[in-house]
């Protein structure tokens, strides 16, 4: 496969359930697609020291994470037969509840679509320079720590 052109993920804010069902809308016309598969990651409310995260507040090298989102697509198109896919990160604010990560992966084979979405997935924790300050309902902050 040659080298595509590497492409902005990000999104200001929360990616919104509009977006994304417009997205899948827009495969019905690819009629060699037999399967998909979507990641969403949701800002938790996590309670931390007695303190409820309300918001998380997230900052990006950006070209150098837009590289690497960019390696890990190639990566998963190398080592799976994928018809498509899609990844879009929050940059900004995102409350509690709302869309941070979405992952759209399509291939002609549903075992595919899980395999590659794990990969994706676990390849964007470890490798992506993204970051999180988790903002609690008192205001206060502290940088989120990837588990």
């Amino acid at each position: 496969m040659k080298d595509k052109k590497v492409k902005n993920v990000f999104k200001e804010g929360a990616i919104s359930s509009e977006f994304i069902g417009h997205s899948i809308y827009k495969h019905q016309t690819k009629t060699s697609i037999g399967a998909h598969n979507i990641f969403l990651g949701q800002v938790r409310a996590d309670n931390i020291d007695g303190k409820v995260v309300s918001a998380i507040e997230y900052t990006a090298y950006e070209d150098m994470a837009n590289q690497k989102f960019h390696d890990i697509r190639e990566a998963a198109f190398e080592k799976y037969d994928l018809t498509c896919m899609h990844i879009y990160h929050s940059l900004g604010t995102v409350k509690a509840g709302e869309i941070c990560l979405f992952v759209f992966v399509s291939s002609p084979r549903r075992k595919v679509v899980f395999e590659a979405l794990e990969f994706i997935v676990e390849a964007i924790k470890a490798d992506v320079p993204v970051f999180g300050k988790e903002v609690f309902e008192d205001a206060t902050h502290q940088w989120k720590k990837n588990t």
